[in-house]
């Protein structure tokens, strides 16, 4: 499904985020990236869901070298992907419900199929009967719950998850991560960027490790 061949990001007067990294995640693993901050975590995730290129080598998915797509093929690419943000992202002047229907909208689903979509979402993140809140008054942990369901909506087959909890405590993030497990239980394809390092040795999925851009060790 995902196919790292030797790819390297170098930023303008900001030397290598990655070098030279390869590896390959099949249809169906879940794993977990993880390094100290500024590893290169969120440069790797960034490639995947097309919001940088790379400078070298070639990163592949579903057998496609997406650093090679038009930009007009961008987002059929992208649909692929759910991302979950640390920030959420969430629109705070947008409902709950409007939130996770932004993906159908602007990929033209219909009305009757954006609602069933989104309660069906919301339902998987224990968020039913909070369509009409405003992500505001809800807590950290019920605010990642909407990014999550946002990145579920429209069915992707892979899900890329950055620092998704970064600000919640450890009963939360324990929460959160068995949610994720819950999507790759049904066949969806997980990557996970993570600093905490006991929470991902509980888990007990396979591990690519990051070191100032080169991945250094990668088990189980």
């Amino acid at each position: 499904m995902l196919q790292f061949i030797n790819v390297s990001k170098r930023y303008p007067g900001g030397g290598d985020a990655l070098k030279n990294v390869s590896f390959d995640i099949k249809q169906g693993e879940m794993a977990f990236l993880t390094g100290h901050s500024g590893a290169g975590k969120s440069t790797l995730l960034k490639l995947i869901a097309l919001l940088e290129r790379s400078t070298q080598g070639q990163v592949m998915l579903d057998n496609q070298n997406v650093g090679r797509l038009s930009k007009r093929l961008v987002p059929y690419t992208r649909r692929k992907i759910g991302m979950i943000f640390q920030d959420h992202r969430l629109l705070h002047d947008q409902t709950v419900f409007d939130n996770v229907a932004l993906p159908l909208i602007i990929a033209g689903f219909n009305h009757h199929e954006i609602k069933r979509r989104v309660r069906a979402a919301l339902d998987k993140v224990g968020l039913l009967g909070k369509e009409q809140r405003y992500p505001i008054t809800l807590s950290g942990g019920e605010q990642q719950r909407i990014g999550i369901a946002r990145a579920v909506v429209n069915r992707p087959p892979m899900i890329l998850a950055d620092e998704p909890t970064g600000n919640l405590d450890p009963a939360l993030s324990e929460e959160i991560m068995q949610l994720f497990v819950q999507f790759n239980q049904v066949g969806v394809t997980v990557l996970i960027a993570s600093h905490d390092i006991g929470l991902i040795q509980q888990m007990g999925y396979r591990t690519l490790q990051l070191s100032q851009g080169e991945l250094v060790q990668a088990h189980g």
